[in-house]
């Protein structure tokens, strides 16, 4: 009896082999959407979409945008990682990935839920000042901060932001202490530090450029491993004063766990093609944002270094959600 149910068993494996073989060389023969886990307008969309538009043309298939926004990209992220794992349902994912687990209780595993397909690109911060306050450098405010300690403020899009984690990780690498104002949106955010009511942000490139060009707000530094091309005059953090600083957004593209293997492939060659498109790499550029190009291996690693990272100044900077 055991026999037989050996070989039983050996012979549905081979039947299930040769159906998921069939299934990944017919891949993808109907629309596929991917979820934004983010209202629309703000970077995960913008990169989202642009991305999406691309993807159509290499699958040969519409990749058609689905935004599930709420409780900080959770929403969303949950209902990829419940959904089958047939290739036709994928996901954004971005920092607020990495950042959530620490923040939020969450019904799915950041990793164990989730394939890893491929990154997009990634996005510094840069911190920028209101003109009138008397600091022209990141050492110079870092003095400031400690001749004054809790009298200086910063504002961001709310608890968990990636300006609130920028700042997070600013206080905890200079030594320095400045107070969180925290906002309903970069938008309201932004508009404060013009307007001089708050003095810092630790804001996206995206958001920020037009007016650190337009000489409403002063950048001291961007927060990536290196210069970025939109403002190259402007030092980055970590050589501006505080050594080994790196805050970068980033976008990517998973989907739910148990993705079969010649799907993936499909997936990342996809989206290897669709970043070399010369129109996306222009929309990037103008975004402030770099195409990264990384192994879907050396991506699920970097998922795991981000999650560790984050969790780390969430904990050592005491940061709940309200």
């Amino acid at each position: 009896m055991s026999n037989l149910l050996l070989r039983l068993t050996k012979v549905a494996l081979v039947l299930l082999a040769l159906t998921s073989a069939a299934a990944a060389d017919d891949y993808p023969n109907r629309p596929v959407r991917l979820i934004i886990p983010f209202p629309p307008g703000g970077s995960n969309d913008v990169v989202g979409r642009m991305v999406a538009n691309q993807l159509s043309a290499k699958l040969g298939q519409q990749v058609f945008v689905d935004n599930r926004g709420g409780a900080g990209g959770t929403i969303g992220t949950e209902a990829c990682a419940v959904a089958a794992p047939d290739g036709y349902t994928l996901c954004v994912v971005s920092i607020a990935h990495a950042v959530n687990p620490a923040l939020h209780k969450l019904n799915y595993d950041p990793i164990k839920s989730f394939t890893p397909i491929a990154i997009f690109a990634t996005g510094p911060n840069v911190l920028a000042i209101n003109p009138t306050l008397p600091v022209k450098s990141v050492k110079e405010l870092i003095a400031l901060a400690k001749q004054k300690p809790g009298e200086l403020n910063y504002a961001s899009a709310g608890v968990g932001s990636f300006q609130h984690l920028g700042a997070e990780l600013f206080k905890l690498q200079a030594g320095v202490d400045i107070v969180h104002v925290p906002y309903k949106g970069g938008g309201p955010a932004m508009q404060d530090v013009i307007s001089g009511h708050v003095k810092i942000m630790f804001s996206s490139l995206i958001q920020t450029t037009p007016f650190i060009q337009s000489g409403q707000l002063k950048a001291l530094g961007t927060g990536g491993a290196k210069r970025s091309p939109v403002l190259p005059d402007v030092p980055t953090i970590a050589e501006a004063g505080v050594p080994g600083y790196v805050a970068d957004n980033w976008w990517g593209l998973a989907a739910p766990a148990g993705l079969l293997a010649p799907m993936v492939e499909k997936l990342y060659a996809a989206t290897q093609g669709a970043l070399k498109a010369p129109e996306l790499k222009v929309q990037f550029d103008r975004e402030g944002a770099s195409i990264v190009e990384m192994s879907t291996a050396k991506f699920a690693d970097y998922i795991k270094i981000e999650l560790d990272k984050w969790a780390r100044v969430v904990k050592e900077s005491n940061m709940r959600v309200k």
